[in-house]
């Protein structure tokens, strides 16, 4: 694949199965309702990049994959039904992990391969276009393997992990403790400082008379974008885009200046939520009479009134969905600020211990019934937040290198039209001045609609910001 300076080959060895360190019993694990959801069923695949030490490449007794597959096991006796396989049961349709030990396919998928370049030929996957990531995973043609690695080492001593999870089975908080663990038993430890967590039976619902709507759009209401209205033939891709800290800070500003000295706080996520959620359909070009959807993702870890907390160590799904429903027209001429009271306000009703039991208890009763939308009309903006989840920083430097990058791979659950991630900046952010306070978006759109939004974005730049 030709890729600015280089073209990138990898020789690569053969896959194999890593099984936890020692003996763990078989069995068949149920999952949460939240777990059994359809659109959780989907592998989510994110590359770790690590640049080299001066100090590892003088070591040439240091074998990586040895020590990664090595503590991978022991992170396995832990975390066992990650070496399971996921399975449909035919009478109930219900998903559940089953773990057997003396199967020939139990244990972690995991490829090891070599690349003909150094990291900072490919900028270390810092790079508007996030295309090169596909490279660097193993994409199982057994899509039933909850987990799957794929380690690559590069010229210079540096090396990409590329993980992916199935989320029915982890959702992001999870994944990110199960990769810490690994960390932490490589660099020694006898044990996790986290004990893993499984009890799914604490998030399944019960039938209810009166359910949720699933899906608060009609579906002769929802807006489309042209880009879209074609044949599966459109060219879809992610981009980063870097909103320096300066950009929110000039967006906060003028959300101030909207609201008229109403006092009412709003965060970063919530002011660029709104931004991003109306850029985007502007980007679309989405018909102004139709409805358009933005969906935040809130965390149910903390605790909720009158809600079993969830305990330390869960790794299974947490999150609740806030939706809100807007005519595009509305959407477009609404002030940023009203756009995000509405945000605030579905993110503090999904916080609320009947919400969640209400939604469970809906989720548990539509399960054979679930929303299927047919096809992407661009329509649906979700958007979740990874700055606290924990992937970057120096708890997790391994074998001697420091993390300096995290990106989510668009294929598989990242590759979809409707998902964006606002990520930490990284290590090479960190020592730009403008970046200080910033964030990382990755988003995916038609090739044709992102000359638009990349313009939406850069209008950051030059809001008015007079109080």
């Amino acid at each position: 694949m030709a890729y600015e300076k280089v073209t990138l080959n990898l020789k690569m060895k053969d896959v194999e199965l890593v099984k936890p360190s020692k003996f763990t019993p078989p069995c068949i694990l149920s999952l949460s309702t939240l777990d059994n959801r359809g659109i959780y069923n989907n592998h989510c695949q994110t590359v770790h990049v690590y640049r080299s030490s001066a100090t590892r490449d003088s070591d040439s007794s240091f074998d990586l994959c040895h020590v990664f597959k090595e503590a991978l096991s022991k992170a396995l006796f832990y975390y066992y039904p990650l070496a399971g396989k996921l399975v449909k049961h035919a009478d109930d349709g219900i998903l559940r992990v089953n773990c057997n030990p003396n199967a020939e396919n139990y244990g972690v998928p995991f490829l090891e391969a070599i690349a003909n370049c150094t990291l900072s030929s490919i900028n270390y996957l810092d790079n508007t276009n996030t295309e090169i990531a596909k490279h660097l995973l193993l994409i199982p043609q057994d899509l039933s393997y909850p987990l799957v690695f794929k380690v690559t080492k590069f010229l210079c001593g540096g090396f990409t992990i590329g993980m992916g999870v199935l989320h029915a089975v982890c959702d992001g908080f999870g994944a990110s403790q199960f990769f810490n663990t690994i960390v932490e038993l490589a660099r020694g430890r006898i044990e996790p400082s986290v004990i893993p967590v499984w009890e799914r039976e604490r998030l399944v619902g019960s039938i209810t008379k009166q359910p949720f709507p699933l899906f608060p759009m009609r579906k002769e209401s929802i807006a489309f974008s042209p880009f879209l209205n074609q044949t599966n033939s459109t060219n879809i891709k992610q981009y980063c885009f870097k909103v320096e800290g300066e950009m929110i800070t000039k967006l906060k500003l003028s959300l101030m200046k909207e609201s008229e000295n109403e006092n009412i706080r709003f965060t970063t996520f919530e002011s660029l939520a709104a931004y991003i959620w109306r850029s985007r359909a502007r980007a679309l070009k989405l018909n102004n009479n139709g409805d358009t959807m933005l969906t935040v993702l809130v965390g149910m870890r903390r605790n909720l009134k009158d809600f079993d907390p969830i305990p330390k160590g869960f790794y299974g799904n947490s999150v609740m969905e806030a939706n809100i429903v807007l005519k595009v027209s509305d959407l477009n001429e609404m002030s940023l600020y009203e756009i995000v009271k509405l945000i605030k306000e579905a993110k503090n009703v999904a916080s609320t211990a009947d919400y969640v039991k209400n939604t469970i208890d809906s989720l548990e009763t539509n399960f054979k019934d679930p929303v299927n939308m047919e096809k992407s009309t661009g329509a649906v903006t979700v958007l979740t937040e990874w700055k606290h989840l924990g992937f970057m920083g120096e708890n997790v430097d391994f074998g001697g290198n420091e993390i300096v990058n995290l990106v989510p791979a668009p294929c598989k659950m990242f590759a979809s039209i409707e998902i964006s991630v606002l990520s930490s900046s990284n290590k090479f952010d960190d020592v730009v001045p403008s970046m200080k306070g910033g964030v990382n978006l990755f988003t995916s759109l038609p090739v044709a609609a992102m000359p638009k939004f990349k313009e939406e974005i850069e209008a950051l730049r030059t809001l008015s910001v007079e109080i």
